[in-house]
């Protein structure tokens, strides 16, 4: 590479929301920091920031990431940075995963008229999501609320509670903290009651697989623990997709060198089934997929009217 290929800035794609913008900045800051190479953000409108259709209708999470993958295979950007929860588990061809930086909170939070808790919101009120897996486990709690469908940026589902329209909205608290939004956070759901989305709050860094040069220099925002745990989750929906097709969470925490993996599937009727592992970090990938075929053996397909295994 030429001394001039060396110091041109290196060009960041990613969404156009704020979010993206600002959680793809503190990247390209990291990069800079660490190497001393300059990082420019290039805009990239996906799929699914235009439609207006659920995500369920329109392919689900994977819609945000097919326009940032043909972006970095055709060249038109070096890299690009997603919510790691918006990768379809599947490998993509020619697309490697150079880094998982340090993960920020995980967790599910309520937003809600008056700050009211999940629990003292009264009977029938309406709280909007756009995930079937937070909908699905906040039923187990309180089967008495009304769960609304909503799409929209982090700001637009807000507006909803401020407009009056909802009494309640729940997103994550990463990309709250990232809008600078967590004063008006009523409540912060603990794992125990509502799973994440694998890999919730954890950000994927992806670039060409035949660019050695950039898998080295993205390698130094790479964080290990993050990267298995959010592994192992990913691992277990990608299992759990072969065989069910119900809402999946889960959540890996570290002991030591110890992996805690829970996971939970939810059926149409409400019945729901949750399963923990404990595994090396070292086999996290494992880990995952040993849990889901558990959960699969003792079930998990038939919540969703699929045959048994």
């Amino acid at each position: 590479m030429s001394p001039e290929g060396e110091t041109r800035p290196l060009r960041l794609g990613t969404r156009r929301s704020t979010m993206a913008m600002r959680q793809s900045g503190r990247v390209a800051e990291a990069i800079t920091a660490r190497t001393g190479r300059p990082v420019e953000l290039v805009g990239i409108t996906t799929h699914g920031d235009v439609s207006k259709e659920q995500l369920t209708q329109i392919g689900g999470t994977g819609v945000f990431v097919s326009a940032l993958r043909e972006a970095v295979l055709d060249g038109s950007v070096d890299f690009a940075v997603h919510s790691l929860k918006d990768l379809p588990t599947a490998e993509p061809e020619g697309i490697a995963l150079a880094a998982v930086p340090v993960r920020d909170d995980p967790r599910d939070v309520l937003i809600s008229t008056g700050g009211c808790k999940l629990a003292d919101l009264p009977s029938g009120a309406s709280v909007g999501t756009g995930s079937p897996r937070r909908a699905s486990q906040l039923k187990l709690l309180r089967p008495d609320l009304r769960y609304v469908p909503i799409r929209g940026n982090g700001d637009t589902r807000i507006g909803k509670v401020t407009s009056g329209e909802l009494d309640a909205v729940v997103l994550a608290y990463a990309g709250i903290d990232r809008l600078g939004r967590l004063e008006e956070v009523s409540e912060a759901f603990a794992t125990d009651d509502v799973l994440p989305s694998p890999g919730q709050g954890a950000l994927a860094v992806e670039c060409r697989a035949d660019r050695a040069d950039l898998l080295d220099l993205l390698a130094v925002v790479d964080d290990p623990a993050s990267r298995a745990a959010a592994g192992a989750e990913r691992a277990a929906l990608a299992t759990l997709e072969g065989g069910c097709h119900a809402p999946v969470g889960a959540f890996a925490g570290h002991d030591g060198e110890q992996l805690h993996l829970t996971a939970v599937v939810v059926g149409d009727d409400g019945t729901a089934m949750r399963m923990s592992a404990r595994g090396p970090v070292s086999e996290a990938a494992e880990l995952g997929r040993t849990l889901a075929v558990r959960m699969l053996d003792e079930g998990a397909a038939t919540l969703m009217g699929e045959p048994e295994r």
